[in-house]
């Protein structure tokens, strides 16, 4: 084996083996968002979140967070909504069929339980920085992960130059999670 091939391999071998590993719970979790359209809010969801967490709450340099979830799967119970979200102007879920999130730190805040996660979303191909907070609930499985976070969709060419739209929404996580 090569010596970069060994040092990568060695790399992931330590991470791994210090974060526990998780799956999410794909039937058990939910990744979920608010909009207003027209001043109202409308809300909505995606389904399928896949993904790698590794996560141990005395090791947090070792752990990391890999998840995603289909664009194609968005509902926000209006069919014909949701076919016009998939399109070019907004989702292209053609083009752009998975939004993702990969982690660049997590760490410790005052409270026992909660920690900030700053890591890299990628929607529509484009990436950007997010931070926010979240809490680890531990349960039989491994562990319930709950958070939010605001974002501009302007920043990710999501609804073109909509006036109707809002340009913030926020997006819920409700993530439990299967011990490997």
């Amino acid at each position: 084996m090569h010596k970069p091939l060994l040092s990568i391999a060695l790399f992931f071998l330590v991470v791994v083996s210090f974060a526990q590993k998780f799956s999410p719970n794909e039937a058990e979790s939910k990744v979920s968002f608010v909009i207003k359209n027209f001043g109202l809010k409308v809300d909505g969801n995606f389904k399928g979140i896949r993904g790698t967490i590794l996560f141990d709450p005395a090791d947090l340099y070792n752990s990391a967070v890999y998840v995603s979830v289909s664009a194609n799967t968005i509902d926000t119970d209006n069919s014909t909504r949701d076919k016009h979200l998939k399109k070019a102007d907004y989702f292209n879920v053609e083009k752009f069929p998975i939004i993702s999130f990969i982690s660049t730190k997590i760490s410790k805040t005052a409270t026992v339980g909660k920690y900030i996660i700053s890591g890299n979303l990628t929607i529509k191909g484009t990436t950007k920085q997010i931070e926010f907070d979240f809490t680890a609930i531990p349960i039989n499985t491994g562990f319930t992960f709950k958070g939010a976070f605001t974002i501009n969709r302007r920043d990710f060419n999501v609804g073109g130059s909509s006036l109707a739209l809002s340009d913030n929404l926020t997006v819920y996580l409700n993530v439990a999670s299967i011990k490997n």
